[in-house]
C-alpha cells in the first residue's frame, strides 16, 4: 500500500480544546496537500475554515464530544449547525451511560436521530470501547447497523484507550455489510496506520498521519 492510499484513508485531526487558528490552519493546509479524507476539527471552527477554504477540503467535526452525555436535543443542534455551517460528516459520541444501562434501544433511536438530521452527509459513531465489555460493544455494532449510520468508530481518543485489532475484528464480525469502520486513538507508527487498513477500516482518525508519512516524530491523537 503506497503512502498516498493510506493518506487517502485519514481524517486529519486536531481536537484539542487550546487549538489555535493557527494550529487549525496547518492542519488544513496539509490535508489538502497529502490529499486526506477529511480533516477532523471542533465545531468552532467549522465555519472558518469553510469560509477560508470552501470546497478543497472535506470537513468532519464531533457532536457531543468526547463525553457524550448531552441531550440528543443538544446534539441534534450541534448536528444542524455545522451542516448549515459547511461541515460534511458528523463523528458523534453515544451516551455512554445509557450503553452501560442497556438501554441499547434509547442509543439505536437517538443515532437514528442524527442521521436523519444529517442525510446524505456521513454520520459516524463513536462508541468508546475502552470502557465497553464485547456484550456491550456487539449491542453497539447492532444498534449502528439498525439506525443506518455510515461508519462504526472505535474512540475519542480521549479516553482510557484507543483503537486495538481485536476491536476492530470483532466490529467486522457484528456491524452490517453498509457500515463502515473508522479506527481511532493511539495510531501512532505508519505500521499502525497500515494493520488497520489491510483489517477493513475504512477511515483512521489521527492526527500524526501527515508527519508520519514524512518520516517525522509525531506527537498527538
Amino acid at each position: 500500500m503506497t503512502i498516498e492510499e493510506m493518506l487517502g484513508k485519514v481524517d486529519h485531526t486536531q481536537l484539542k480544546a487550546f487549538a489555535t487558528w493557527e494550529d487549525i490552519r496547518r492542519l488544513c493546509d496539509e490535508a489538502i496537500a497529502c490529499h486526506t479524507a477529511s480533516v477532523c476539527v471542533p465545531p468552532s471552527y467549522v465555519k472558518r475554515i469553510h469560509d477560508t477554504y470552501g470546497e478543497r477540503i472535506n470537513i468532519c467535526t464531533v457532536v457531543g464530544f468526547p463525553l457524550g452525555y448531552s441531550a440528543t436535543e443538544a446534539k441534534l443542534a450541534e448536528v444542524r449547525q455545522a451542516l448549515s455551517e459547511g461541515c460534511n460528516e458528523i463523528d458523534m459520541v453515544v451516551n455512554i451511560g445509557d450503553v452501560k444501562n442497556g438501554d441499547f434501544d434509547k442509543v439505536e433511536t437517538e443515532i437514528r436521530t442524527l442521521k436523519e438530521a444529517c442525510g446524505e452527509h456521513t454520520l459516524k459513531v463513536i462508541i468508546e470501547t475502552c470502557y465497553l465489555t464485547e456484550e456491550e460493544k456487539i449491542a453497539m455494532c447492532r444498534a449502528v447497523t439498525g439506525a443506518g449510520a455510515d461508519y462504526i468508530k472505535t474512540s475519542t481518543g480521549f479516553g482510557t484507550g484507543g483503537a486495538t485489532r481485536e476491536d476492530v475484528e470483532l466490529f467486522r464480525k457484528h456491524i452490517g455489510p453498509d457500515v463502515k469502520i473508522k479506527a481511532a486513538g493511539g495510531v501512532s507508527t505508519l505500521a499502525d496506520l497500515e494493520m488497520f487498513i489491510n483489517l477493513g477500516c475504512d477511515r483512521i482518525g489521527t492526527s500524526r498521519a501527515v508527519g508520519l508519512c514524512r518520516g517525522q516524530a509525531v506527537e498527538g491523537y
